[in-house]
C-alpha cells in the first residue's frame, strides 16, 4: 500500500489542524493505520493508531484528549484531528499502515507532512 500524507502547515498555539493520509489499494479496511511524528533532534514518536475496522484505538499520553484518529475506509483515508496544539507538537508527521493487528514495527510509511506550532 502507498500512503500520501497532507494537511500540515503553520498554526498558532491553541489552534487546530487536520491531517489526512490517502492510501492506495482496495483492501485498505484490512490494514491497521496510525501516525508517528519526529521533531528536530528527537527520536521518532508514536502518536496514535487504529486497528482494522476500528476495533481498537491507542493514543500516546502526550496527545490523549487533544488528538483524534479516524478512518474512512470507503475513501481509503486516515485522519488525525489535532486540537489545543502547543509548540511541542511541532514535528514532521508520518502516517503508517500494516496488515497486522497491532504492530510494533510498521511496514508502510508515508512521506511525512510538516506541522509547525508557533507560540
Amino acid at each position: 500500500v502507498q500512503l500520501q500524507a497532507s494537511g500540515g502547515g503553520l498554526v498558532q498555539a491553541g489552534g487546530s489542524l487536520r491531517l489526512s493520509c490517502a492510501a492506495s489499494g482496495r483492501t485498505f479496511s484490512l490494514y491497521s493505520v496510525g501516525w508517528f511524528r519526529q521533531a528536530p533532534g528527537r527520536e521518532r514518536e508514536f502518536v496514535a493508531s487504529k486497528t482494522m475496522h476500528g476495533r481498537r484505538t491507542v493514543y500516546s499520553d502526550s496527545v490523549k484528549g487533544r488528538f483524534a484518529i479516524s478512518r474512512d475506509d470507503d475513501k481509503n483515508t486516515v485522519y488525525l484531528d489535532m486540537n489545543s496544539l502547543t509548540p511541542d507538537d511541532t514535528a514532521v508527521y508520518y502516517c503508517v499502515a500494516d496488515e497486522r493487528y497491532s504492530p510494533k514495527d510498521w511496514v508502510y510509511w508515508g512521506q511525512g507532512t510538516q506541522v509547525t506550532v508557533s507560540s
